[in-house]
């Protein structure tokens, strides 16, 4: 990853949610810079509150510890192990890691998929990759 990427990510989060970016796969973190930025090309005047959001919706992700394949396993078999089902419900667990360090409720409500639909619609967007 480009340093410059990682300076961008680092001005728009707050120093709690770049540690938790930090402990994501890197493949992961490529995918947050890549959805973050085309959110923001989605939604130009979004606040970096909402960036952070984008950057930030699959942290989750990271609890459970799986790497690609058993990533791709998990999305074929279903939640059938307590890793698979945190892989499942990364969303929740995002935003729990998020409100454990007061992140603000908009950036909370996006990884949690329960935001107002013009940031969901825009999220959605900028995920669909």
């Amino acid at each position: 990853m480009e340093e410059i990427e990682r300076q961008w990510v680092h001005s728009v989060l707050s120093l709690g949610e770049f540690d938790l970016w930090n402990k994501m796969m890197v493949q992961d973190r490529r995918h947050s810079v890549l959805v973050g930025r085309r959110f923001v090309k989605y939604r130009p005047t979004a606040s970096h509150v909402e960036i952070a959001g984008a950057l930030l919706h699959d942290v989750g992700k990271s609890a459970s510890r799986l790497g690609t394949l058993a990533r791709v396993f998990a999305t074929l078999v279903g939640p059938r192990t307590k890793r698979l089902r945190q892989y499942h419900n990364h969303e929740n667990i995002g935003a729990e890691m998020l409100r454990s360090i007061g992140s603000d409720e908009i950036t909370i409500s996006m990884v949690e998929g329960s935001c107002v639909s013009g940031l969901k619609d825009a999220l959605d967007r900028a995920d669909d990759i």
